[in-house]
């Protein structure tokens, strides 16, 4: 068959014996050889413009092992031309089009970004306290949504909600080592943020097509060197780790970490903990034998789970401080969403809120006030109430009175009875702390 384009012509060269319609099997005519080279050099000219090209380019390594491979679509409606722009672009810069086929470089922010699927990643609202010494008990300590976790003997650790963040960011979450500590073996402490399930369905774990997450945040620390962060799949009890590092102490710095999608088991369509995120801040060794196992792991396999962190608790005020903490789908970091701190109040109290109340009653007897929740909350909370009681608002007195038991009711508020033992009316202000955390 004649060979009248290059994607004609054959890997095998003895194949090769009609170039253009001229013969160049064994034994041809010397003309035949001038004709068939002009034929060839006519075909290059027709790839050179692009009339008779390849469905697939592909640039070989120098050791001609492996390749890279640019293809076109299988189908194409219309002819196009992209046209490179002059030039390699600064660092982090992103190829956009005009529209026309004329690419040029952009800055990242130009890309749309990502919703994150982490509540209160810039550390803007702290309702239960600005600063805390934790004394050894697990739980949120300041800011929302992050949460402290303890295992083992661990040091004592004050909690702020600092006010001097990177570029853009007016709040972060600091952990301080208040007193120099020898860890156990079995030791381990962690700052993490818990995601509710049935708001990660769209990541479609247990399947093949699981979605890849990155997670992006700034750090920094008085501590340079390696630290983990964990992605723990609850409902499967896997854990996959990755490392980063720290290069100058007490220097903000920017890091991204991309975890591969689960595809063995399903995040649970419900209102538990589907995914969380673990900053690890210290580590017994336990935890560090073998090298760091960055794959999915079942959570029974200690050994290499958080192999290269550093000992955060050695030396007292040693700290980490991070904020833009955000966790998107796909394998590359976009902008930080920021949002009204309003809105991202409101995502916080369906797991925790706080407000005063005010009750009124008049005569011996039961009285009933009800109170709705801000938002929906996630479950029924724990209550806890402080401050306050009834008092003679005429200004008598103060009367003996009872505060009976809360009662749900049907998940969007609670009920309060009480009863005053005169016929007056009285007041109690007390405030309320409604918990229904992850």
């Amino acid at each position: 068959m004649a060979k009248d384009k290059l994607t004609d012509y054959d890997a095998t060269a003895s194949n090769n014996t009609d170039v253009g319609g001229i013969s160049v099997a064994e034994g041809m005519l010397p003309s035949g050889v001038n004709n068939a080279i002009r034929e060839q050099m006519s075909h290059l000219a027709d790839f050179a413009s692009g009339t008779s090209g390849v469905d697939v380019l592909k640039l070989q390594d120098d050791t001609d092992t492996n390749s890279i491979k640019l293809q076109a679509p299988a189908s194409v409606t219309a002819d196009t031309t992209f046209t490179m722009p002059d030039g390699d672009g600064s660092a982090d810069q992103v190829l956009k089009t005009d529209g026309s086929g004329q690419l040029g470089w952009a800055a990242q922010t130009a890309v749309a970004a990502n919703p994150s699927l982490i509540i209160n990643g810039a550390m803007q609202v702290a309702q239960r306290a600005t600063s805390v010494l934790a004394n050894g008990s697990n739980g949120f300590k300041t800011v929302d949504r992050f949460r402290y976790t303890r295992s083992g003997t661990v040091p004592l650790w004050d909690f702020t909600q600092g006010t001097s963040g990177p570029n853009g960011f007016s709040y972060t979450f600091k952990a301080t080592l208040d007193t120099a500590h020898t860890l156990a073996s079995n030791s381990i402490a962690y700052i993490h943020s818990k995601l509710e399930a049935q708001d990660l369905q769209h990541l479609r774990y247990g399947t093949s097509d699981a979605k890849t997450l990155t997670l992006s945040f700034w750090v920094k620390s008085s501590n340079t060197g390696t630290f983990i962060v964990e992605l723990l799949h609850s409902n499967a009890s896997q854990y996959q780790n990755l490392a980063y590092t720290i290069s100058s102490a007490n220097t903000w710095e920017y890091k991204t970490l991309t975890y591969v999608g689960n595809t063995s088991t399903a995040i649970n369509n419900d209102t538990g903990t589907g995914l969380e995120t673990r900053f690890i801040l210290t580590t017994g060794s336990d935890y560090t034998g073998g090298s760091l196992n960055t794959g999915w792991n079942a959570t029974s396999v200690s050994s290499g789970r958080y192999t290269g962190q550093i000992d955060l608790a050695a030396t007292a005020a040693n700290y980490i401080e991070i904020t833009g903490v955000k966790l998107e789908v796909g394998s590359t970091a976009t902008d930080f969403v920021h949002e009204s701190y309003g809105d991202t109040l409101a995502k916080c109290q369906r797991y925790y809120q706080k407000s005063v109340h005010e009750h009124r009653g008049i005569g011996v007897g039961y009285h009933t006030t009800v109170h709705n929740y801000i938002v929906q909350m996630r479950a029924s909370p724990t209550k806890t109430f402080s401050g306050g009681s009834f008092s003679n608002i005429n200004g008598s007195a103060e009367q003996d009175t009872t505060e009976i038991t809360i009662n749900s009711v049907g998940g969007f508020g609670h009920r309060f009875q009480y009863y005053a033992n005169s016929n007056t009316w009285y007041v109690l202000l007390r405030s309320s702390e409604y918990d229904a955390e992850l």
